[in-house]
């Protein structure tokens, strides 16, 4: 009896096909305009290389990635695709960690509204505590990948 209820509340292939058919559509823009903004952040990752503010020590690359990643706002999924092209580039995955955990982590652009709800002490306490997590996860990657 509780499987055929389950059943029945299953949609069908078709009610399911359109779901998701649905589902892309709405995600269709943002994938579209990810790809362009990578296109168009690809021409100035080697001027940050350039520039200094990557290439250098390990710690150097964990602060700059984990600084940047903190005040950038976005989908999550932009932070990968552009931790993909930094480490391409020849960024560290020091610094590519460092930034992606950042960007997911620590919300510097939404703080005042989170501070709001939350209050001033929680919600710069867990963006700090964030960050140094940032710090650390960026340390322990590389070293648990290789070994």
């Amino acid at each position: 009896m509780n499987s055929a209820k389950r059943a029945a509340d299953r949609p069908s292939p078709r009610e399911a096909a359109t779901q998701a058919g649905y589902i892309l559509m709405n995600l269709l823009p943002v994938m579209i305009g990810v790809l362009l903004l990578i296109s168009l952040l690809s021409q100035f990752l080697p001027r940050l290389l350039e520039a200094g503010l990557f290439g250098g020590s390990p710690i150097q690359d964990a602060l700059v990635g984990a600084s940047l990643g903190s005040v950038a706002a976005g989908q999550p999924v932009v932070s990968y695709l552009l931790g993909g092209e930094l480490n391409g580039s020849g960024v560290s995955l020091v610094g590519v960690t460092a930034l992606v955990v950042a960007w997911v982590t620590v919300g510097l652009s939404h703080l005042p509204m989170e501070a709001q709800v939350f209050g001033w002490r929680f919600a710069v306490l867990r963006n700090l505590l964030a960050f140094v997590s940032a710090l650390c996860i960026a340390f322990i990657i590389p070293a648990v990948l290789h070994g």
